[in-house]
């Protein structure tokens, strides 16, 4: 399957969410000598588990990068699962905190010319309630760089946190009428009643939703699938990932990756910087 190159639009309403108002090309950014080209569809899966945590990422321009924390002793640590878990791990050190600098530094955005916001996931893996209070009180902190949503509107920053994993976060946060962080929803919130404002961001998993893993042709019918989940969820403003595709490197997997650069898939998921950072550097022009 040849690689697509064209130039995808996104709609209205979800440049203004991610706040692309007279946004500098990625051409022009690279122009300045400013650091890689930001890629705004390059997501960071399981990111704390690579060297750096954070700084690859970026090194590689991601966009949008994942951190899975536990609540331990009142402290959010990053870790994969409660044998890794490090007290020196924790999200302030590995993610709050060279974020806030490198914002500092670079004007007021994490990419020096690049005025779309960040993602930070943060994929809640217990406690979800309390953890996710925990978490309110310490984004609170750094609300200078954070998107955030106060009494019915959102005003953009630097870095928008977006919160996954444990639904029982979901509570606590409906009710609050001033946040620093967003939902990640399902592809059951498609269409719901939840607006952009509070569930930018729609993730799914991909082998759950579809068989095809990139050998042979896509099924007609998944191909009509996905392109409708991405049609439906930039209607409302909202973006779209899918985790679980395919990691090892090769034809299947950039033919998975192919078909979602055409659908309009806003976050590719992967754990290999470098590969995607090719293949987007390639593809997404």
């Amino acid at each position: 399957m040849a690689l697509t190159t064209r130039r995808r639009a996104v709609t209205t309403i979800a440049a203004a969410f991610a706040g692309a108002v007279a946004v500098p090309s990625y051409a022009q950014a690279a122009e300045r000598g400013n650091g890689p080209r930001p890629l705004r569809r390059a997501h960071a899966h399981n990111d704390y588990l690579h060297e750096r945590p954070l700084h690859d990422a970026l090194s590689h321009g991601f966009t949008s990068v994942e951190a899975d924390v536990f609540l331990v002793d009142g402290e959010l640590l990053v870790a994969h699962e409660p044998a890794t878990l490090d007290p020196t791990r924790t999200l302030r050190s590995l993610y709050l905190d060279p974020l806030r600098d490198r914002v500092r530094a670079n004007g007021g955005a994490v990419y020096r010319g690049y005025r779309r916001p960040v993602q930070l996931l943060i994929d809640i893996k217990t406690d979800g309630a309390a953890a996710y209070l925990e978490l309110h009180d310490q984004l609170r902190a750094y609300r200078s760089i954070l998107s955030t949503y106060s009494h019915g509107g959102v005003r953009h920053g630097a870095v928008t946190p977006v919160i996954s994993g444990d639904r029982a976060a979901r509570v606590p946060m409906e009710a609050q009428r001033t946040r620093y962080a967003f939902y990640d929803g399902r592809l059951e919130d498609l269409g719901s009643a939840a607006r952009a404002s509070f569930i930018p961001l729609i993730s799914g998993n991909w082998t759950t939703s579809f068989t095809w893993l990139g050998v042979g042709a896509f099924p007609a019918a998944e191909r009509v699938e996905l392109h409708r989940v991405v049609r439906t969820a930039h209607r409302r403003g909202q973006r779209v990932r899918f985790w679980a595709t395919p990691e090892v490197a090769g034809p299947a997997r950039d033919a998975v990756w192919t078909e979602l650069l055409d659908a309009g898939v806003d976050h590719i998921n992967t754990d290999d910087l470098a590969g995607l950072e090719s293949f987007l550097t390639k593809n997404d022009r």
